[in-house]
């Protein structure tokens, strides 16, 4: 991972919600905890950042997420409905004021017509409302992964910017 590029878009989001006085929680399965690495590798992140939660099994969405189990049977865990129900869920059982949530494909094997490889579902949440959006990054498990990381706190800078 491109650790500089990285620092420097977390150290962006920390100032920002250290201005709102808000804090960060991350529900992760395809970056197996990356985001929360990324994020708490700057020093003084407990200020902002509350908690990660590696929910990569389904088992593990339903019980530290509150993600039905019908909703994953129903669309799969790489899906809308569960980015979104992993986001808030997590909203739900932490501090945080913000929390992103990522599920998605990273390969080289698991993808299919419908979720090739690299397919990754985004959902961030905050009191005022959920949004979900899908990307489908090229390259390898170590590219789709860092990608999924600068999105992921790419659009936490963005559901932060003071009303």
């Amino acid at each position: 991972m491109d650790t500089l590029a990285t620092l420097g878009l977390v150290g962006d989001v920390a100032a920002r919600l250290q201005a709102r006085g808000w804090r960060l929680a991350t529900a992760e399965s395809c970056t197996g905890g990356l985001i929360a690495a990324a994020c708490t590798e700057l020093a003084g992140s407990s200020l902002w950042f509350d908690r990660g939660v590696v929910s990569y099994s389904n088992e593990a969405k339903t019980a530290l997420l509150d993600v039905a189990p019908e909703l994953i049977e129903a669309n799969g865990a790489v899906s809308e409905s569960v980015a979104l129900a992993m986001a808030e869920g997590l909203l739900a059982r932490s501090k945080a004021d913000v929390a992103v949530a990522v599920t998605g494909v990273a390969g080289p094997t698991g993808g299919s017509a419908l979720k090739p490889v690299g397919t990754v579902w985004f959902a961030w949440a905050t009191a005022a409302g959920a949004h979900a959006e899908v990307r489908v990054f090229p390259g390898d498990r170590a590219a789709v992964r860092e990608a999924t990381v600068r999105h992921a706190l790419a659009g936490v800078l963005a559901r932060s910017v003071p009303l």
